[in-house]
């Protein structure tokens, strides 16, 4: 396999790392949740008390002993303490998804737009070879869609580092100059 010339961390993304939700906190999703699923059947289904689960939507306060540490809390907290994203990849494998990692972006000189364009457009011939080597004798066993998924998981990553340097505006010097100018 190879690897990507984008630095990506070995930590997890936090909440302010999400610009679709923003920086919601855990008992606020909870308090959302629980305006369209009935917190008495999340009672129910977990068998706990109605109590816990809106203490689950309240504000932790120390000083009140309002709130309680709700399963987000503790996922995080388990993330935060193994640094393991299988955690996380299992939780969106249940979810009907997959996980990807949100890549840092720094601030790389515009040259650098080329070579991460056409790394993407690698990346994609990349996983168009693997996938026309294991569809070549019309079927695909285990061991080669494992290594379809591997290369599109290597595709979205690079991508993502891609499109979010983009949405940092990290080329725009080079997407200011008049075309046609050389560097």
């Amino acid at each position: 396999m190879r690897h990507s010339s984008f630095v990506i961390p070995n930590r997890l993304p936090t909440m302010a790392a999400l610009p679709i939700f923003g920086v919601m906190q855990s008992h606020e999703l909870l308090r959302e949740v629980f305006q369209t699923t009935s917190a008495k059947q999340v009672s129910s289904d977990l068998g706990l008390s109605l109590s816990l689960i809106y203490k689950w939507a309240e504000p932790p306060d120390n000083v009140s002993g309002s709130g309680a540490s709700n399963p987000l809390d503790r996922i995080e907290a388990l993330l935060r303490s193994t640094n393991d994203p299988r955690l996380v990849q299992w939780i969106c494998e249940r979810a009907g998804g997959f996980f990807i990692r949100n890549p840092t972006t720094h601030n790389p000189h515009p040259d650098f737009l080329i070579p991460a364009t056409n790394e993407i457009i690698q990346e994609f011939a990349d996983l168009l070879a693997v996938v026309a080597s294991a569809a070549a004798d019309n079927q695909i066993s285990g061991d080669e869609a494992k290594k379809i998924r591997a290369r599109w998981e290597e595709l979205k990553s690079v991508t993502e580092t891609f499109v979010r340097c983009c949405e940092h505006g990290n080329f725009r010097a080079l997407k200011e100059k008049p075309p046609g100018l050389s560097r």
